[in-house]
């Protein structure tokens, strides 16, 4: 048989089944078909999703350049994703990413997502401690809630620029809550022991961190430099003690006190830790309150307390201005009203900010171009007071009246108290030009107000390492507990704080009427002994 004749006889008995394979296939083809043209529709009716989804997972993770135009396009335009209620089911059925990351820009980045307090929770360092203390003072803010949101409302302005100083350092996120207690985070907050500003520097102590004060300015209360000061202290102290709570405590009642409560205890062959230590009751509740506060800061949902949103962001911004400006000008400049102004500049003690080329204001972020703008545009005058040498023994009343203002006005403006009749020849604060200004600004008093009139020519001792209370009384011929009275109570002395002694009633009398000042002084000086010098 010839190939040709093979092949034709086969082809004839093969072609039933070539025939019958053929129409197999055809016929799945055609199932094929029919199964997948609704998939198709539904897929045809879900691809803005799918794409939309798939650009999300695009920003979640790096993906192939030629696919970024895509997820570009759909996020631009995502109404009619969000119109579709079979888009939505088919989204919901969808794989995603359970935890897809943002987009990381310059308006929206993972760090401003992070509020203030959340910063603070993470840093959190400091041992626990088991104290009764800790949970009295936990049920004492619970039970404070106004205060705690007045306290935390005050704390928004300067919250953010205490935590990046705190983490530049590397110190745990407790040391920023401090200032809430030591003053609720009040730039005026003034303590019998004349400690001032939001972290409640005592003068000899803000001397020694570079805090200037006199009768214009007074550091301790200045956000910046009282911040840097305070970690500097703190950190010198937590090198000196090799303990947080210990560098607390000596913050609280100064590092001698600690010391020899130590060399107390080494004597006795006693442990020298925080809590092993005999402390003044303040000191040793000092850090268990702390440690309330943190937890409160913790969970504060927890003691049914609400703390004020404080973004992750500055909330002021420094203003360098060579020129002398009055605080009421400055605040209508930078379009913020007069608390505001003081709040964020509490260091100014007078009306008129002087600047000598370094001082700088503090703003807030979003009032600096206002301000910087007004300032190059004006043409007026930035000031409106004046400095007047006064001489001693001068009545306040002809003073007010020789410069067109009231008595309340002129003690109101140079923080004299309402009992003083006369000045001691201090340097006044008065309008300029004779022209009465309409702000109400009422300066800081940086000096302790007397409480009556035996303390108006009181001797200021000055406490020096050593002296107890009652020391001085013995010291000055004086019951203990005049001298308590006359200095509001004070228990815990410091080196360099303040003591007012009041003289012997004769010497307030000849002192008083102005007649006789030799016989004062002598009676002064054969009565008491002179005070010791700082």
């Amino acid at each position: 048989m010839s190939p040709v004749d093979y092949y034709r006889c086969n082809f004839f008995y093969r072609a039933p089944t070539l025939l019958r394979n053929r129409l197999f296939i055809f016929s799945i083809i055609a199932l094929s078909g029919c199964a997948t043209a609704p998939v198709q529709q539904a897929n045809n009716e879900t691809q803005p999703e799918n794409k939309t989804v798939a650009a999300a997972q695009a920003e979640a993770k790096p993906a192939p350049v030629v696919i970024q135009p895509v997820a570009n396009t759909q996020v631009a335009e995502p109404a009619p994703v969000t119109a579709s209620p079979p888009a939505t089911e088919a989204v919901s059925s969808a794989p995603v990413n359970p935890d897809p990351v943002p987009p990381v820009t310059a308006d929206n980045n993972i760090t401003n997502q992070i509020d203030v307090w959340q910063r603070i929770r993470k840093g959190f360092a400091m041992k626990p401690m088991e104290s009764k203390n800790i949970a009295r003072f936990e049920n004492w803010y619970a039970r404070q809630p106004e205060y705690v949101s007045r306290m935390t409302e005050r704390a928004r302005r300067y919250l953010h620029f205490i935590v990046e100083e705190v983490d530049k350092r590397g110190m745990p996120m407790e040391i920023a809550l401090l200032p809430m207690i030591e003053s609720a985070f009040n730039p005026g907050a003034y303590s019998t022991a004349r400690a001032s500003g939001i972290w409640q520097f005592i003068p000899s102590t803000g001397k020694n961190f570079g805090m200037q004060q006199n009768w214009w300015y007074d550091g301790r209360r200045d956000v910046i430099s009282a911040t840097k000061g305070a970690l500097d202290y703190l950190q010198k102290l937590h090198n000196q003690f090799g303990s947080w709570d210990l560098a607390l405590a000596a913050y609280n009642a100064g590092e001698n006190s600690v010391m020899r409560a130590q060399a107390r205890n080494r004597k006795r062959k006693l442990p020298t830790n925080y809590a092993s230590l005999k402390l003044p009751k303040e000191t040793r509740q000092y850090v268990p309150k702390l440690l309330a506060v943190k937890n409160i800061v913790a969970n504060p949902d927890h003691y049914g307390l609400v703390l004020t949103d404080i973004p992750n962001k500055p909330y002021f911004s420094e203003v360098v201005t060579t020129r002398h400006i009055d605080v009421e000008i400055a605040a209508t400049m930078a379009g913020i009203s007069m608390d505001e102004f003081v709040a964020l500049n509490p260091a100014h003690n007078r009306p008129v900010i002087l600047q000598k080329g370094d001082e700088v204001l503090l703003l807030p972020v979003e009032a600096v171009d206002t301000f910087q703008a007004n300032l190059r545009r004006t043409d007026q005058p930035l000031v409106s007071w004046q400095a007047c040498p006064t001489q001693k023994g001068e009545d306040l009343e002809d003073i007010a009246s020789r410069y067109g203002i009231s008595t309340e006005k002129l003690r109101s403006v140079n923080g004299i108290h309402r009992s003083i009749k006369a000045s001691n020849g201090q340097t006044l604060l008065v309008p300029l030009n004779g022209v009465q200004p309409e702000s109400e600004f009422t300066a800081f008093n940086t000096h302790l107000p007397p409480t009556d009139n035996s303390l108006l020519n009181a001797i200021r001792h000055v406490v020096r390492k050593g002296d107890t209370l009652s020391g001085i009384a013995r010291r000055y011929r004086v019951k203990l507990s005049s001298l308590k009275n006359w200095n509001r109570g004070v228990r815990i002395l410091r080196p360099g704080q303040h003591i007012l002694v009041a003289q012997p009633v004769p010497v307030q009398r000849a002192a008083k009427s102005g007649k006789n000042i030799k016989r004062a002084k002598a009676i002064r000086k054969n009565t008491l002994p002179a005070p010791t010098k700082s």
